[in-house]
């Protein structure tokens, strides 16, 4: 299995990990062919594992002792990947000017559904699917007013947030594996 690992607070909020380094970590745990895919926190590996939520834990629990910080972990396989990228949250927009994925631990309850939807406006509109929640923003996301602490709070759980264009790249990369 090739999975794939989304970071959280890799390279933003003042954290800065090389590329390398973040090999490093990976193979630490014993991960083979260990990749990093654009500078953040987009790691590619191969790992024989049934149990992605305790492989899951594992990274995040030698991340923070490496780092000094939490480093949320969400796993995707490579056919997870592919779906995620070609999913249709949204009907064509000519106003879209990004989609976003935002990866989470598991699907959302009903109330966190619900909670997010109050985030919905003219410009930001949302769609849960899965593991899953799209984003649709109609102007740039540093205009829009849902931000991270926004979106935490909604979803009340953690995630980590993909423009589109490079789950789409991801899922090119290695749809051949």
């Amino acid at each position: 299995m090739t999975p794939h690992a989304f970071l959280r607070a890799i390279n933003v909020g003042g954290h800065v990990v090389k590329m390398d380094k973040l090999r490093e970590l990976f193979e630490s745990l014993k991960l083979a062919n260990v990749e990093t895919f654009i500078a953040s926190g987009n790691v590619i590996f191969d790992a024989a594992v049934k149990d992605t939520a305790a492989l899951e834990r594992r990274i995040e629990t030698h991340l923070e002792r490496a780092l000094g910080y939490e480093v949320g972990t969400f796993i995707r396989s490579v056919e997870d990947v592919a779906a995620v990228a070609t999913y249709e949250a949204f009907a064509p927009d000519p106003r879209m000017q990004v989609l976003s994925v935002i990866f989470l631990r598991a699907p959302l309850s009903r109330s966190a559904q619900d909670s997010l939807m109050t985030c919905c406006t003219d410009v930001d509109d949302f769609h849960v699917h899965g593991r899953e929640a799209y984003w649709l923003c109609r102007t740039r996301t540093s205009d829009s007013k849902i931000n991270g602490p926004r979106l935490g709070k909604a979803i009340g759980g953690p995630s980590t947030v993909r423009n589109i264009t490079t789950v789409r790249k991801l899922a090119e990369k290695y749809a051949s594996e």
